[in-house]
């Protein structure tokens, strides 16, 4: 088992760190700054103002971690008329100490209670959450994704390539690709050349946007 620890970020949000790796769940320059610009700004937001889509939003989140991403998300579908179908893809779920611990209510002033019930609702089972929001959480690893022509947005928040390189390989990606409707997109905090030249090779239209604080860009590829 990997030695985990919480640790505070620049903008006063939490995160956890692994230690063996030296690498944290969220930006140490700021665990919700990135996560709103990131996947709610550049991701959900920018896809609700500029593509057609379905009454219902089918988000995957690669790397379901804290569940911030899918908190923000939640209270972001009390914002808008459509509902939200989120899956999160998790491999190896967080303690509910270690959840406890992060209390990203006190940061965002948001409802704690959906912080809760998303990590209590159970594994493998869809579950409303918000009235436009659902989630059905995955514990399986990202090789065996095998979805096809279903979401609409990916949120990529796997941990970076430098610890798990593996993981941000053509064989990923096509994966990706395969799982996303036409016109689909994926966001992600990593402008790494190698993650542009991948998306780009699979078929993607990719972007570079300016990053979150402590990062100069990130990623926004369409399918």
């Amino acid at each position: 088992m990997l030695k985990r620890s919480i640790i505070e970020t620049a903008d006063g949000s939490k995160t956890i760190k692994i230690e063996d790796w030296n690498e944290q769940y969220h930006s140490i320059h700021g665990a919700l700054q990135e996560a709103k610009h990131v996947y709610i700004d550049a991701g959900l937001k920018n896809f609700l103002n500029n593509f057609q889509y379905s009454e219902i939003i089918r988000i995957m989140e690669i790397g379901f971690g804290t569940g911030l991403n899918a908190y923000l998300t939640a209270i972001e579908s009390n914002n808008q008329p459509n509902k939200i179908f989120y899956q999160g893809i998790e491999a190896y779920p967080l303690k509910s100490t270690e959840l406890k611990k992060l209390e990203y209510h006190k940061i965002t002033g948001l409802d704690p209670k959906v912080f809760h019930k998303i990590h209590k609702c159970s594994w493998g089972v869809e579950h409303e959450i918000l009235p436009n929001f659902s989630i059905f959480k995955r514990k399986e690893l990202f090789s065996n994704i095998d979805d096809i022509n279903f979401f609409d947005i990916i949120y990529f928040d796997a941990f970076g390539p430098r610890v798990q390189p593996e993981l941000w390989s053509e064989k990923i990606f096509l994966k990706m690709y395969k799982a996303l409707k036409p016109k689909g997109v994926i966001v992600t905090y990593s402008a790494k050349g190698s993650v542009r030249r991948i998306l780009l090779k699979i078929g993607m239209k990719v972007e570079r946007l300016t990053g979150p604080p402590g990062k100069r860009e990130m990623l926004r590829a369409v399918k």
